[in-house]
């Protein structure tokens, strides 16, 4: 059988990785373009040492990061009886940090093996392994012994191996398939082929390995949920095996016990909290929590925990709009969509202080939200945003397809993430579906999430105006949802208002801005629009001064992509390495003031160490084209070539001119809508708006675009077109568009005679 294209490009990945990689008899970091201040502080003897789950934490515990061995086999092969070398756990199989940096294709299977001693365990206490995340379907043998199997990449798991350990040195054995983006599995951005907005894959394990020992009967997990207009904590501690004991929980704050509860094991119990002090982005008060496990006065486990009592809700204002209330108060959500990606270790960040890193800069930036992006973070991201205030959209991890085996692998992992995300105070919204990605079923999940999450809102689809097959009525966009939610790029737009939901722009900006010695790779860096970082400053306060107008207009919150670069994408208001922020952190905070109050944040600020843009431009390489083509857009009105005009910027498009903004390429396509019938002209103009409302759908440009399908014959794709430029319309602008739109039902011509 001949090869496909497919097939060439992932072995020529296979090849061009393993070409980049070194002798892997011993651990060295491979090379890489760029990579983070954290990335020399990485050993085999120092990776991630830190205590994996803050809230249900205990003392006996074994970090099992550091050198194992890997093989690469194909997915038919049995147990490999020698390893290709050495791998650091956990960073993923195909990041520098890993020392290894291969891809590992759908047609393989990847292996890790470690020796480990057996835990100095007592009678009648068992052994528990843990794994923070493994991608994506996991069988694990202890000793030659299957201990248990495992399906989905970003949450937790764990089996009972006491009656597989022998005494002295353990084998352990995981066996690891993962298609990334060629099967039914939820993978977020990862690609076999990273290009644009998709990034390099994760395979295998990306969390930390643990063993923790544990008594005969033992706290299994816990369910916390802060009533603040009742004043108490909800509180559900499940157990192993025997229920029959008794729960004492305390409440501490500054070494100062708050309040106190004992009841029965696995049932629901009220802690009281009178006058408890709330949980706010300005200050995120955070409650100790001591939970013991009692049977005949006798102390058989005890966990530690923390809590933040907050309450989320969409509320009328005075003026009656619909807004985003914490605590009671209306709370503009400031925020930032955050990828979750480092040059040097892929999924996992390098180091605990770097993982902390990315809150507190998003923090000191002068943001209170952050929209964490189709990826689920290790526990102790989320224990962060706690501790620093961050309030946290989540997305669910987008369907692979619409294919059966895709919707039950998303639905079944949906619940695994918001039950393992549950107790956490700074969630306050969970995202089901983005952009049209492989959404389905919208009303029915969205009451799912609703009916198993009461306490928080529910975005039900974050950019719906991007769904070509969304509802054609602005009221039944968002059944259920608590927000009706748009993107506009690079905007900023602002949401219709829909009785009964807040408005929010889930995302909006991705201002490309280049910083030399700070990039992936320069060639093919990109952004929505690009710019300079002389021009940065102005542009974002711009932008910014307009999203305050649409704030007072009735927005609630708004989301700006993105607070780091992410692989060729230099959308960021930081470099991807963390070094360079291209606005001064100073004015950022000046800019945002007017929308989140600063004065907390300051405390961070010393710890981030960047250093400003240089402020020299990237020149483009076809600046004199680029130039040229001002000139000719300013004037072909009146010489009415616009033969040369398409000719020109067809050619400087195809040859990788970015200087344009796909709202100002649109403007030109108008002038040749209007002014010519040369349906290859037309056709040109098409080509342009085609990837034009790719990366920016608002109802200018889905309406030149539209225009040029109705010139050119397809009335029926020109009518989707215009209809959601219509209901994307600014109110005082719908006239117009929907004019537009009547003619074209009415078969009459939209460009003049």
């Amino acid at each position: 059988m001949k090869p496909s294209a497919k097939t060439l490009l992932l072995s020529a990945l296979c090849t061009a990785f393993a070409a980049d990689s070194y002798s892997q008899s011993s651990w060295q970091m491979q090379p890489v373009a760029i990579q983070t201040r954290w990335a020399k502080n990485v050993t085999p003897e120092n990776v991630l040492p830190e205590y994996p789950r803050p809230q249900m934490a205990r003392q006996q515990w074994v970090n099992l990061n550091g050198l194992w061995q890997y093989a690469i086999t194909a997915k038919e092969a049995t147990t490999p009886t020698t390893f290709d070398g050495n791998i650091l756990v956990p960073f993923a199989v195909e990041s520098a940090l890993s020392g290894v940096k291969k891809p590992v294709l759908p047609s393989q299977r990847l292996w890790y093996k470690r020796s480990f001693a057996r835990p100095d365990i007592k009678e009648g206490e068992h052994v528990l392994l843990h794994f923070g995340a493994v991608d994506w379907q996991t069988k694990v043998y202890v000793n030659g012994k299957e201990a248990g199997q495992h399906t989905g990449g970003y949450q937790h798991f764990s089996f009972d191996i006491t009656a597989l350990l022998q005494e002295g040195d353990n084998e352990l054995l995981v066996d690891v398939y993962d298609p990334t983006d060629q099967g039914p599995n939820p993978h977020g951005k990862q690609v076999l082929a990273p290009k644009g907005i998709r990034y390099t894959a994760t395979t295998g394990i990306w969390q930390t390995v643990w063993l923790e020992t544990v008594p005969a009967t033992y706290i299994t997990d816990l369910v916390i949920t802060p009533d603040t207009d009742g004043g108490y904590l909800s509180l559900t501690v499940h157990t192993s095996g025997d229920t029959k004991f008794t729960i004492e929980a305390e409440a501490s704050a500054a070494g100062k016990m708050s309040g106190a509860i004992k009841g029965p094991a696995n049932r629901t119990l009220k802690l009281p909290l009178p006058d408890a002090r709330l949980w706010t982005p300005e200050n995120p008060y955070l409650y100790d929590l001591s939970i013991k496990l009692v049977k005949n006065n006798h102390v058989k486990d005890e966990v530690t925990s923390y809590f933040g009592m907050r309450k989320i809700q969409i509320k009328k204002d005075n003026a009656g709009q619909e807004r985003i209330f914490l605590n009671n108060k209306y709370t503009y959500n400031l925020g930032v969509l955050d990828q979750g990606f480092w040059p040097d270790g892929l999924y996992t960040a390098p180091t605990d202080e770097a993982l902390r890193f990315d809150i507190a800069a998003i923090k000191s930036m002068g943001f209170n939200t952050i929209r964490k992006h189709i990826k689920i973070e290790p526990d102790r991201w989320y224990y962060y945003a706690d501790k620093m205030g961050m309030l946290v959209w989540q997305d669910m991890v987008t369907c692979a397809s619409l294919e059966p085996d895709a919707k039950t692998a998303f639905e079944k992992e949906n619940e695994a993430n918001v039950k393992q995300l549950y107790n956490h105070p700074s969630i306050i919204c969970w995202v089901l579906f983005n952009e049209g990605w492989y959404s389905y079923d919208q009303p029915r999940l969205t009451d799912w999430f609703h009916k198993k999450d009461p306490t928080r809102l529910i975005n039900g689809h974050t950019g719906e105006n991007y769904d070509k097959e969304g509802a054609p009525t602005v009221v039944n966009k968002w059944p259920g949802s608590d927000l009706a939610d748009i993107h506009d790029y690079p905007g900023p737009g602002i949401a219709p208002a829909v009785p009964g939901k807040a408005r929010v722009l889930g995302e909006w900006g991705g201002v490309g801005v280049p910083v030399r010695g700070h990039q992936w790779n320069a060639a093919a860096g990109w952004g929505y629009v690009k710019i300079t970082p002389s021009e940065m400053t102005d542009k974002y306060a711009s932008m910014v001064k307009k999203l305050h107008q649409y704030e007072r207009d009735g927005q609630s919150g708004s989301i700006y992509t993105e607070p780091f670069d992410v692989e060729i994408e230099e959308n960021g208001l930081i470099t991807y390495d963390r070094e360079v922020i291209k606005v001064p952190m100073e004015i950022l905070r000046q800019i945002h003031a007017p929308f989140t109050p600063q004065e907390w944040s300051k405390v961070l600020l010393p710890s981030l160490v960047l250093k400003n843009a240089d402020t020299s431009s990237i020149p483009d390489p076809h600046r004199r084209q680029f130039l040229a083509l001002l000139e000719m857009d300013a004037e072909v009105k009146k010489t009415r070539n616009y033969k040369i005009l398409a000719d020109t910027l067809t050619d400087y498009l195809s040859h990788g001119g970015s200087s344009f903004s796909p709202a100002k390429i649109a403007g030109m396509a108008r002038k040749v809508f209007e002014g010519t019938s040369d349906v290859a002209l037309l056709n040109q103009a098409l080509k342009w708006m085609e990837k034009a409302v790719d990366m920016e759908r608002n109802s200018f440009t889905m309406s030149v675009y539209a225009n040029l399908l109705y010139k050119l014959g397809n009335k029926e794709e020109a009518l989707k077109w215009i209809d959601k430029a219509v209901m994307l319309a600014p109110v005082e602008e719908q006239a117009g568009y929907q004019s537009i739109m009547n003619k074209m039902q009415q078969d009459q011509h939209t460009w003049p005679n």
